[in-house]
């Protein structure tokens, strides 16, 4: 008879296997060559170093200036 640490052990390996899952199965949409908001080009050294990235590093900083005052926070 299995007892409670043989089941939470378990749940513990079904649970990390199903996180890893998750994390190595994610569709990932190729990187954008021009800003979704401006038009203007991405640089590739941005486009390499963000997987799908679709703004630029000016729409992208207003975007989080904008969610941030949005949530309130300082």
């Amino acid at each position: 008879m299995a007892d409670l640490i043989d089941i939470a052990q378990e749940r513990q390996a079904e649970t990390l296997a199903r996180l890893i899952h998750q994390a190595t199965h994610r569709p990932i949409t190729p990187p954008a060559y021009h800003c979704q908001n401006c038009g203007e080009p991405i640089p590739a050294a941005r486009r390499a170093a963000l997987v799908s990235v679709s703004l630029c590093v000016t729409c992208q900083e207003v975007t989080e200036l904008k969610n941030k005052h949005y949530r309130g926070a300082i």
